[in-house]
């Protein structure tokens, strides 16, 4: 009697099926670290109008409008590969997803709102992302228009859970 060698067709077709089990556990989460990636990816852009705020809440003690009157390029013209438009609303920067971006936040918005100290406007501004809370002793100014699902947000424009 000869000894076999190799694996049964049963055997193998288990050996797939675990790694289908596997691959389908792993792909969500795999598919929300590239949306998670982008948005990350996309908060510097904010950075140009994070300055014409800044400088404008210097010169006014106030928050610019608009684009225009923070003295920056229309909202669709400050763009990258995720991001579709950057406009400035009451002080409030507010990134729209779209170009290259998923299209589980195309169209999406996030908002980044100035806080600041409001007697002592000598303190830089701090800037508090989506629904997240301001810090100690400072106040938040203008209105989160953030639509971006907050499973895919950074950690840090995400509301404290209470209790």
């Amino acid at each position: 009697m000869k000894a076999r060698r190799g694996f049964t067709l049963t055997e193998m077709m288990v050996v797939i099926a675990i790694i289908a089990i596997l691959a389908m556990i792993a792909l969500p989460s795999y598919l929300d670290r590239i949306i998670k990636a982008q948005i990350e990816g996309s908060i510097p852009l904010a950075d140009i109008a994070k300055r014409a705020v800044s400088a404008y809440r210097d010169a006014t003690q106030d928050f610019p409008a608009d684009n225009t009157a923070a003295a920056l390029p229309v909202p669709d013209k400050i763009v990258n590969n995720y991001v579709s438009a950057v406009a400035v609303d009451k002080g409030v920067i507010n990134l729209t997803f779209g170009n290259r971006a998923n299209k589980a936040i195309a169209g999406k918005v996030l908002s980044l709102r100035p806080a600041v100290v409001d007697d002592a406007p000598i303190v830089p501004i701090t800037w508090v992302c989506g629904s997240a809370e301001a810090p100690d002793k400072m106040s938040v100014k203008g209105q989160d228009s953030t639509t971006l699902d907050p499973v895919y947000m950074p950690i840090e424009c995400r509301a404290l859970k209470k209790g």
